[in-house]
């Protein structure tokens, strides 16, 4: 796209990310949570009753914008194609193990940086891991990993997911029908218009931009680019200069909002999510919008990561949010149960087999 053909015009695009991400924040949605599409996604998963984890419920309406945002753009500007057919169980898979990941850290690439912007040393802790896996990704792509190609198929097919997703937005707002958190993260949400319109912006330059977390240190790692780092270095210097001026910046490990401080599993939660996501070709975000611009495999990798988050708080999976001692509690260290450990490494190992098991022939070119 030419408009942000320039490092300086994708540093733009990020410190716009940013001021949107600062309104979202001011206009309520959760602490170092504006934007963090692993939890939108769990919070949606509750409110269609796919779980039942009752703080965390909620329709948000940033995944609706950020995918009809890139769906609208990319009709505009003739980039959209419905393309379909490269490994989708794979994919599926992937959107699961990212989801669990993320959700055994309490955040995707997104939200880390976010986190990393209000002082929570834990989100730069978890970068050691987000950084790790991308590197590892990376490296098998240069062994030659790839899922395969996609193909072209009907253009209705790649329409599909922004139409249910703007569908499933008016029965909610209509009916009220969907369950709604009472308290706790999925309680806290900027009003309806101002999340739909401020997702449906960052969608549209997130798909002119190409803006991507994996995306941005795998460039660096293969070609020394640093084009779409700029996006999220921009990104998180807009919200650092947010948080101080509002002072919700605070440098520490403890008293984080939604965090922990299992410093191991932080490393590698986001470990599974850098490696899965290079992998899967995008973040969770870059997820969604390739899937607004036509992608069904990237569809797919959303489902998966719709029931990855189902999955994860129905099996006890997810990280636990630290929290203080008061004078009826104890203090509570946070971080996953046995089960998410467990999950974690099992996710890893498999990210090893999907990695090694699906190379194409170099010299063949297959």
């Amino acid at each position: 796209m030419k408009l942000f053909n320039k490092t300086w015009k994708l540093a733009i695009a990020g410190a716009i990310v940013g001021v949107l991400a600062a309104l979202l924040a001011f206009f309520g949605n959760p602490a170092n949570m504006a934007i963090c599409v692993a939890c939108f996604i769990r919070d949606t998963a509750g409110a269609l009753s796919l779980h039942s984890a009752a703080p965390v419920q909620y329709f948000r309406p940033e995944i609706v914008g950020f995918v009809v945002g890139a769906f609208i753009i990319s009709l505009i500007t003739k980039e959209y194609k419905a393309t379909a057919g490269s490994a989708p169980m794979i994919r599926f898979l992937l959107g699961m193990i990212m989801m669990i990941g993320a959700l055994v850290f309490l955040g995707c690439p997104l939200r880390m940086v976010i986190r990393m912007s209000a002082g929570d040393l834990n989100a730069y802790v978890a970068l050691i891991g987000f950084a790790g896996g991308v590197a590892t990704g990376t490296f098998f792509l240069k062994k030659g990993f790839s899922l395969g190609r996609a193909y072209e198929t009907k253009k209705a097919n790649g329409m599909v997911l922004p139409i249910a997703l703007i569908v499933l937005l008016i029965i909610g707002v209509a009916t009220g029908a969907y369950a709604a958190s009472t308290e706790g993260p999925g309680s806290m949400h900027a009003p309806i218009a101002i999340s739909l319109i401020i997702a449906l912006i960052i969608g549209i330059i997130a798909q002119m931009s190409r803006m991507c977390f994996a995306g941005s240190i795998r460039d660096v790692i293969l070609m020394k680019n640093f084009d779409l780092f700029s996006i999220i270095g921009a990104l998180f210097v807009v919200m650092l200069i947010y948080n101080i001026a509002t002072g919700n910046f605070h440098l520490s490990f403890s008293g984080q909002p939604i965090a922990h401080s299992q410093h191991l599993w932080n490393i590698l939660g986001m470990y599974v999510v850098g490696f899965g996501a290079v992998l899967a070709g995008g973040c969770p975000l870059r997820q969604l919008i390739l899937a607004g611009q036509g992608s069904s495999d990237s569809t797919v990798t959303f489902l998966g990561m719709l029931l990855g988050a189902a999955f994860a708080h129905n099996f006890g999976l997810a990280g636990a949010a630290a929290k203080a001692a008061t004078e009826t509690e104890a203090a509570v260290a946070g971080g996953p149960a046995t089960a998410g450990k467990a999950a974690v490494i099992a996710c890893i190992i498999v990210l090893f087999i999907i990695a090694v098991t699906n190379k194409r022939n170099l010299k063949r070119g297959k």
